[in-house]
Parts: C-alpha cells; sequence; structure tokens
C-alpha cells in the first residue's frame, strides 16, 4: 500500500517531531510512504472564517498532489475532516482523494487493523483528550451527549503499548477551548476552557496527556504553562512509535 503523508502546517511549524514520529511508524509497519513537498495547509483556518472561494487553489494543489496515492494519511482529525468533509472540489479526482483520506488512528485501526506494535512500550499514565473533531466527526469514541455503546479506536491502539495505564479525565468530552479560530476570536472563552480542561487532567494524576489532535494540545499546553500546571503534552503517534522522556 501506498501512503501519501499528509501533515498539517502547524505540525510542519511547530512540532515537527509529530510528523516524523507518524512517517517512522507507518515506515515500521512496513507500509511505503511518500511526502509530496509541494503541499500546502489544507484550507482549514480561511475556510473556518468564511473565505471558502480563497480555499478553491489549495484544495485543487491538495488534489493534484496526492492523486497518486492508495490511501493519505493525517495526523490530525481537523485537517483530514476539512479535506474529506468540507472541501469544495468534487469532480472525480477530488471525490477520490477525499475518499481515500484518512487520520491516523481511524487508518491504523480502521484499515490496517492495528492489534500488536513491537518495541512500543510507555510504563506511565497518561489520560487521553479526544478533541471535538475526533469525537464527532471521525468516531474516535461516541460524544457523550449521543449516549451511545461505547468504543474507543485509540483506547484500542493504546492497549498495544506495554505498560501504559489510561486514566480518566473528569468530563473528557468537554470541548477544551482551542476550535481554530475560535481560540482568536474568543480568546477569554477559549483561556477560561482550556484552564478548566487541564486543570482536570491534572487531577488525574497523570503526568503525560494524549491525543490524535497536537492542535487541541498546543492550546492546553499553553494554559497549563500559563497557570503553572506541570503535565506533558504527547501526540498519540509519539506513544505509538516508543517515544522515551
Amino acid at each position: 500500500m501506498r501512503i501519501g503523508l499528509f501533515i498539517p502546517c502547524f505540525i510542519d511549524t511547530f512540532y515537527p517531531d509529530v510528523g516524523i514520529a507518524t512517517l517512522e511508524l507507518l515506515e515500521r509497519l512496513g507500509l511505503d510512504v511518500a511526502y509530496p513537498f509541494d503541499q500546502t495547509c489544507c484550507g482549514q483556518p480561511m475556510g473556518n472564517s468564511g473565505f471558502t472561494a480563497e480555499c478553491h487553489a489549495v484544495e485543487r494543489l491538495f488534489v493534484e498532489n496526492f492523486a497518486g496515492f492508495d490511501a493519505i494519511v493525517c495526523p490530525s482529525a481537523s485537517c483530514t475532516n476539512q479535506v474529506r468533509n468540507k472541501f469544495s472540489v468534487d469532480d472525480e479526482a477530488g471525490r477520490l482523494v477525499r475518499g481515500k483520506t484518512y487520520e491516523l488512528v481511524e487508518f491504523l485501526h480502521d484499515v490496517i487493523g492495528l492489534d500488536r506494535l513491537p518495541r512500543a512500550e510507555f510504563p506511565y499514565q497518561v489520560t487521553l483528550h479526544n478533541s471535538c473533531t475526533a469525537l464527532r466527526a471521525l468516531d474516535h469514541e461516541p460524544a457523550p451527549e449521543m449516549n451511545l455503546p461505547f468504543h474507543s479506536k485509540p483506547r484500542a491502539l493504546l492497549a498495544t503499548v506495554e505498560g501504559l495505564t489510561i486514566v480518566e479525565t473528569d468530563r473528557a468530552g468537554e470541548c477544551c477551548g482551542f476550535g481554530g479560530t475560535y481560540s482568536v476570536t474568543e480568546e477569554a472563552v477559549s483561556a477560561r476552557m482550556g484552564l478548566d480542561k487541564v486543570t482536570r487532567q491534572q487531577n488525574t494524576g497523570a503526568a503525560y496527556v494524549v491525543s490524535a489532535d497536537m492542535s487541541c494540545l498546543m492550546h492546553q499546553q499553553g494554559c497549563a504553562a500559563r497557570a503553572g500546571i506541570d503535565l506533558n503534552y504527547l501526540h498519540i503517534a509519539q506513544i505509538l512509535n516508543g517515544y522515551r522522556p
């Protein structure tokens, strides 16, 4: 299976270790992975701000960059959702690319059925953060307000990591306040929601917070640092790839 690696611009800029961990993990699983160097932002910030017409050029470029792959894998639920569900490109090539774009957790869980990871060990307590998009658009877990039978794709993957223990954050399904451009347009509300989230994370006693969305963790990391809360934030790709503190 030939994989096109789609790395969101904020990961490329601020958290390149997450992109590297994603690449290394996929290659360890025996997949043929390529990174198209002409890829750009998927257009999510513009689209969320109402500038949908300005997204057309980057959407078309995305389709051109990734059309030749069997699957496109991205370590971000929100960017995956932008491509799959919000792109306006609706010709045959666009529909094919949108339909084979996967977020990392769903690709590992749903497409290749990962149930074992050699050399993955993390003997620490972690608490899990599922982003709003991961819950409500990509079905990582049922959103709490839906009252559906429970399942969890990230927990199933983390169960393959030796020594890792998950402890629960109170009201874990609540938004952390990031919301992309929401954190800019509604700064005060966003910051307070973030403080509430990291305080509840601190109360678990876990030293690490793990998520499939580094954008949420970026917000939480800043809120925790400002409040003097000592927590470590890791993308799930780093844990699955054998991260060592």
